[in-house]
């Protein structure tokens, strides 16, 4: 490939045949012409991806500057990383990565001033680094412990249990186990959730029903019970866990991301039925407390920005709820340690910690080290000093120790990164978006910064599914900054950020809300010269790659990049794949009606290229392994803009083999990626040195 210079792009990709497939929606023909690159399994589209990854790396490497941004992104990540610890058993167990290991160890102490030996390395399960652990959980005693791995990054989980005392294996090694936690049952043996294996390709077919499952240590998987869904209870989300007096066993039931019922289960009389807490699907509720027969409930029912409250299980109808902390104008969410309820409130996307007793009694309000976010304030009843960390954009996590009784806050491990939180700015702005909504946005740059228009910034959304952007430290992040970028996070609606009402404003028929939030957004930074459209980058992943892929079809002068990552690109058959159907509470689907077919191809970015336009220069990643949102999304979309192109801005697709949609990536895989998303970024902002 030749001919790279930062102003244009000869054309030179390579060929993606078009076929007819004609899909009928309400009389509307709807004609797919990449059908064909879904099959994963087809030697056609293996081919595809070999060839589209050879173009995209044949142009990145020639850009002189991601050599020098690999090595920036290496040397500010090669720090000493360590998790928040957490108790089990005799045993403290913390993550530590020593600095540019593949994935963090986990480790533990006998105390908290034991000698520190290795529990799990996960750096020891492939030679490449495509096998993460993807969780742990431990027996209420801490005798047992069943961790989950993930291999190439698939959300298919094999499932293997240790003794802790020594680290032997117990029984066989599980396997085909997603979307599911591990819920001990003392140390006899544990509650786990999946789906049928598919027929067909297992990363991307349609997985529909989950099941609830009880293995019994010792005895073979083939002869586990199942205990709720499949065919006689039909949910597409099933999950579990124990109270801590272990007396009941609670099951969350759902069809999409959003409303669950709530049952329990009497463990204490072995021929107990399993029993309603909420038989609707109308809200989010789930137990975070028992004492005794009295459970304690978080939920949004009447109350969007959630409320606690208790309610005995011989009277569970709603209208025997008690409130005991009620709902405020910042979201609720709660945590239990030392035998007291930490409420932790969102307000404006930043952390607040309040204090309380059982009975709904403030005990005090917690001061954290500053404006960011608190994670942590769990841990067990007995527990006297439990933990928590605290970072922000600037500041890395750093883990404190917290005592419940007297309140004392001390500082308990801090990392040594080389980058100077001192030499940056953090700041939090409100800006107006079409229809007069006033979105929160936090900018983070360099002091000193130039406002001249010309500073090259990224601007990150997500925008769905409830879910919160809240200021935390990134390697990555920092070394964008470190090179002179703006990053700028705006918290736009079909978030959490400000409850049910804010997430319900950017879903079905709302969704245009959120890519004109996230327009505006980029304009409040053009129109205060933080940056210009010839300098700003449009990045997001999952649900935030549908963000980046709606927003430049819709505005494709806004930016001159976009990075959509693992997206959701295709609004049409985004339902059609593995668990994808359960999104539809924030999409709606093609199937639902006429009017919100209409809606969604009216935005849905496969179905808005238009030949001609021209499009920001664009870099979209995806992972072969992505079983979540699988890569035809992402094939589909690459296609139809390397086909529409109006201009010479380069769209390229970046495939990372053996990898899903994000967890469990190893450092290597990441460092390289981001530097080749940066590299590929300033150069098509005309930047061709770092500062």
């Amino acid at each position: 490939m030749t001919g790279l210079h930062a102003q244009g792009y000869k054309k030179s990709y390579p060929e993606t045949k078009k076929i007819d497939h004609f899909d009928n929606y309400f009389d509307n023909q709807v004609n797919d012409h990449y059908r064909w690159l879904e099959d994963d399994l087809s030697s056609q589209t293996k081919k595809w991806v070999i060839d589209q990854n050879k173009a995209t790396y044949a142009y990145l490497n020639e850009i002189p500057l991601r050599t020098q941004l690999k090595k920036s992104l290496t040397d500010i990540w090669n720090y000493e990383k360590i998790s928040t610890p957490f108790k089990e058993g005799d045993f403290t167990y913390y993550y530590k990565n020593d600095g540019l290991q593949q994935h963090s160890v986990l480790y533990r102490k006998l105390g908290e001033d034991g000698k520190e030996e290795i529990f799990l390395d996960p750096n020891t399960f492939s030679k490449d680094g495509s096998t993460s652990l993807a969780d742990v959980s431990f027996s209420k005693d801490g005798s047992l412990a069943a961790y989950s791995i993930s291999e190439g990054g698939s959300d298919w989980r094999k499932v293997i249990v240790l003794k802790t005392a020594d680290r032997t294996t117990v029984g066989e090694t599980m396997v085909d186990v997603k979307f599911s936690g591990i819920a001990w049952k003392g140390n006899e043996g544990f509650y786990y959730s999946s789906y049928d294996k598919p027929k067909g390709s297992e990363l991307s077919q349609m997985t529909d029903q989950h099941k609830l499952y009880y293995h019994a240590l010792g005895t073979s998987q083939k002869r586990d019970k199942l205990i709720f869904g499949g065919d006689q209870i039909p949910r597409r989300y099933v999950g579990a866990y124990l109270t801590d007096d272990q007396n009941y066993l609670i099951i969350t039931a759902a069809n999409t991301t959003t409303g669950n019922e709530l049952y329990y289960k009497d463990l204490t009389n072995p021929t107990s039925a399993i029993n309603p807490i909420v038989g609707d699907f109308e809200s989010n509720t789930s137990v975070v407390e028992n004492d005794g027969k009295t459970f304690y409930l978080i939920t949004n029912r009447n109350a969007p920005n959630n409320k606690l409250v208790k309610v005995s299980l011989d009277h569970l109808s709603e209208a025997n709820w008690t409130t005991v902390i009620p709902e405020t104008e910042n979201v609720l969410s709660i945590s239990t340690a030392g035998g007291y309820f930490f409420a932790k409130y969102l307000k404006d996307a930043v952390s607040v910690v309040e204090q309380f007793k059982y009975d709904g009694l403030k005990v005090r309000s917690i001061t954290l080290p500053g404006i960011g976010t608190a994670s942590g304030f769990d841990g067990k009843k007995e527990e006297k000093e439990i933990y928590y960390s605290f970072s922000n954009y600037i500041t890395p996590s750093t883990s404190f120790k917290y005592n419940v009784e007297d309140g004392q806050s001390n500082e308990y491990i801090k990392p040594n990164v080389k980058f100077n939180t001192e030499d940056y700015i953090s700041e939090q702005v409100f800006y107006t978006s079409k229809d007069g909504t006033k979105v929160p946005m936090i900018i983070t740059y360099k002091k000193g910064l130039k406002k001249n228009g010309k500073n090259p910034t990224i601007v990150y959304g997500y925008g769905g599914f409830n879910i919160s952007l809240t200021p935390g430290f990134s390697a990555t992040t920092a070394a964008w900054l470190e090179n002179g970028g703006v990053y700028a996070v705006p918290n736009l609606r079909g978030g959490g950020e400000y409850g049910k009402k804010w997430h319900d404003g950017g879903r079905q028929f709302n969704k245009l809300n959120v890519f004109n939030d996230f327009i505006a957004a980029a304009e409040y930074l053009q129109k205060n010269n933080y940056t210009s459209p010839d300098y700003t980058a449009l990045s997001g992943g999952s649900n935030g790659g549908l963000l980046v892929g709606a927003t430049m079809t819709i505005n494709p002068k806004i930016a001159k990049v976009a990075l959509p990552a693992v997206g959701v690109l295709d609004m049409l058959r985004y339902h059609t794949f593995t668990a994808g159907a359960g999104w539809g509470y924030d999409y709606g689907t093609a199937a639902d009606s006429k009017e919100m077919f209409d809606y969604l191809k009216a935005y849905s970015p496969v179905h808005n290229v238009k030949a001609g336009t021209c499009y920001p220069a664009t870099l979209v990643t995806t992972g072969d392994h992505d079983d979540r949102v699988v890569p035809a999304h992402s094939y589909k979309f690459a296609a139809e803009l390397q086909a529409k192109q109006g201009c010479e801005n380069p769209v390229l697709i970046r495939i990372e083999t053996k990898a899903g949609h994000g967890a469990g990536r190893s450092t290597d895989v990441v460092i390289n990626e981001t530097a080749d998303k940066y590299a590929f970024t300033l150069w098509n902002m005309g930047i061709k040195k770092l500062k």
